[in-house]
């Protein structure tokens, strides 16, 4: 695995993170909290896209990039709305 992929999913996965609790404020866990759900999410979204071929942290060139950041800022963006809506849920936000 390339250490620069491995940072580019983990850097769009915080800022999917972030984006998420921008758009759902009602569950945003915070800047710190949305940060880690979403480097989370983003090395999990980038690890996913690499099982299906598509791209991910062993892919390479300008698409496989492109593909490794939107990955893992939706991966980012879910992992903290889950985190976020369990938290609601549960009573706790």
């Amino acid at each position: 695995m390339d250490i620069g992929s491995l940072l580019i999913s983990l850097a769009s996965g915080a800022a999917g993170g972030n984006l998420g609790g921008q758009l759902f404020k009602d569950i945003s866990l915070g800047p710190v909290g949305n940060s880690i759900a979403g480097v989370l999410g983003g090395g999990l979204g980038g690890w996913l896209l690499s099982l299906m071929g598509i791209g991910g942290p062993d892919a390479s060139g300008v698409g496989a990039i492109i593909s490794n950041i939107l990955g893992s800022a939706v991966g980012g963006t879910i992992l903290m709305a889950v985190v976020g809506w369990v938290k609601k849920a549960m009573g706790k936000g």
